[in-house]
């Protein structure tokens, strides 16, 4: 059996990227948590595996050539992982260019805009509508995109489930926090619910689901 993936870990919508994924993949793996209200992405001994200081992070000791790695960055974890199980990534070159479209998208899109509308719209200190308008109307337009997609495809990238869905989907389900509506899209709707009722998804956005709270 393969020695455990070390996942460094907080329970927000990034970090579950990478919990679902191994729930999915059925790999074993051990937690490292990464408490980021009390700077633990700071710390030394976690800047030398992720030098960004974001969470989530993994170490693989068997990785290529049976030689232990560290990867940081979600969407570069997401693409190792399917590699080296050969899973949720597509059968062909062409689902895979989907695949790998989609994951982007959400990495240079959904991510970060939805992030900024969390922020904006509950955390930050100072009550800024410009930047509440901003991020509230991008986080609605990407929504009326994803919409868009799924309306064609059961799922993100096509027919297949795929680590762009396991990417996508934490945020996704935080629509409320963003302030979006699901009323004029049926389709993200509807794929929501078929990834929450998943075990793998339930088991992983589960994982010190708590811990939130504080």
């Amino acid at each position: 059996m393969s020695s455990p993936i070390e996942l460094y870990y907080w329970p927000t919508p990034n970090g579950w990227k990478i919990s679902i994924a191994l729930e999915e993949m059925g790999l074993p793996y051990t937690i490292r948590l990464i408490d980021i209200g009390a700077g633990d992405q700071f710390k030394p001994e976690f800047l030398k595996i992720a030098p960004n200081n974001r969470m989530p992070a993994i170490v693989d000791p068997d990785g290529p050539d049976g030689a232990p790695v560290s990867i940081f960055e979600s969407g570069a974890i997401l693409q190792y992982l399917a590699r080296k199980t050969g899973r949720f990534c597509g059968s062909t070159e062409r689902e895979r260019i989907a695949v790998d479209q989609w994951l982007m998208w959400q990495m240079g899109g959904l991510g970060p805009m939805a992030g900024q509308a969390h922020h904006f719209l509950k955390f930050a200190k100072e009550d800024v509508p410009y930047g509440k308008d901003r991020y509230r109307t991008e986080t609605a337009r990407l929504y009326g995109v994803l919409d868009n997609q799924l309306e064609q495809n059961e799922f993100v990238a096509g027919d297949f489930i795929s680590i762009a869905d396991f990417a996508i989907w934490g945020w996704a389900s935080l629509w409320e926090g963003q302030q979006q509506t699901l009323e004029d899209k049926p389709h993200m709707a509807r794929w929501l619910d078929v990834m929450g009722a998943r075990t793998g998804v339930q088991r992983g956005r589960a994982l010190f689901a708590d811990l939130r709270k504080s």
